[in-house]
């Protein structure tokens, strides 16, 4: 099977050319499509998750199942992390259950602020791995930053320091993740404009290479937009099922089950892959990081 992979992957590099690599047919978890290199940075990304229903359970199951195959080092969260109440019980019950195989396995959450979430109980939450703040960024090896924002209060103290941290920062990775997405096609919520006004500009000038949101109870990957690569996340334990419109920024969608991301970055490339609740891929191929084209494109 594994064989047929590579296969099927060098023919649509063929036909799709370097730059965004991605497969349409449907296929299941366990053919894993991703390099599963030795030094690469593994990771996962869940969103809208905290819901403590069966779905969310069944998404925690499927997690620890793809760990066997692609040992991913730390998963990113993109807020609603837990609906209701936030009592101690509904943290274990919440994320700390439906998780346990992986947390037991020394993976590491790290959350960002959805509009559901109390801020005052989850920066401090330790498994969250917010350090007490609503922002913050960690560099998980040399070369890859990320950038985890509070999109419910983008204020003026927060974008001084996201453009501090973008202008210093010598990854060449810059990975930005928070929960409302500046462009999606769900009919529910649609794109935020307002969030976009503010944040794309300085994402745009200092080269950051892939926005991950929520909110949205779908997955959705975005065409590229002033080369950066969005993508949406947002169904690990809600479902808005038959949510996405029809429009011309969606590269590819998926709202009939609930579903995670795994991704991988090695050298100039991400490489991602997006399993349904039920095992099946739904969508998954390569992108390559911003400057990267930039410089590959003026030098010719």
């Amino acid at each position: 099977m594994w064989k047929s992979n590579v296969i099927a992957w060098k023919c649509h590099r063929i036909a799709l050319g370097p730059i965004f690599l991605g497969l349409t047919f449907v296929a299941y978890a366990q053919d894993t499509q991703l390099p599963n290199k030795k030094d690469s940075v593994k990771f996962a990304v869940i969103g809208d998750n905290g819901t403590g229903t069966k779905a969310e359970y069944e998404i925690g199951k499927r997690l620890a199942a793809s760990r066997e195959k692609f040992p991913f080092e730390f998963v990113v969260m993109m807020g609603d992390n837990l609906y209701g109440g936030e009592a101690p019980k509904d943290f274990v019950e919440k994320f700390e259950k439906p998780y346990k195989a992986v947390l037991d396995g020394g993976v590491k959450f790290y959350a960002s602020l959805g509009n559901h979430d109390d801020a005052s109980r989850q920066i401090s939450y330790e498994k969250f791995n917010m350090g007490g703040k609503h922002y913050y960024s960690f560099k998980p090896k040399n070369g890859v930053r990320f950038f985890s924002l509070d999109s419910n209060y983008m204020d003026k103290k927060q974008l001084d320091w996201l453009e501090g941290e973008l202008k210093t920062s010598l990854s060449d990775w810059k990975i930005v993740y928070f929960h409302h997405p500046i462009y999606s096609s769900g009919e529910k919520h649609g794109s935020n404009v307002e969030l976009r006004s503010t944040l794309e500009p300085l994402m745009v000038k200092y080269g950051v290479d892939v926005v991950l949101s929520g909110h949205e109870h779908f997955y959705e990957r975005i065409q590229p937009q002033k080369r950066i690569h969005y993508f949406i996340v947002g169904s690990s334990g809600k479902l808005r099922d038959g949510n996405i419109g029809k429009t011309a920024l969606t590269a590819k969608g998926f709202d009939r089950d609930n579903a995670f991301m795994l991704a991988e970055i090695t050298g100039d490339q991400m490489f991602f892959q997006v399993i349904s609740r039920t095992g099946q891929t739904v969508d998954w191929g390569s992108i390559r990081r911003a400057e990267k084209i930039s410089k590959s494109t003026d030098s010719k």
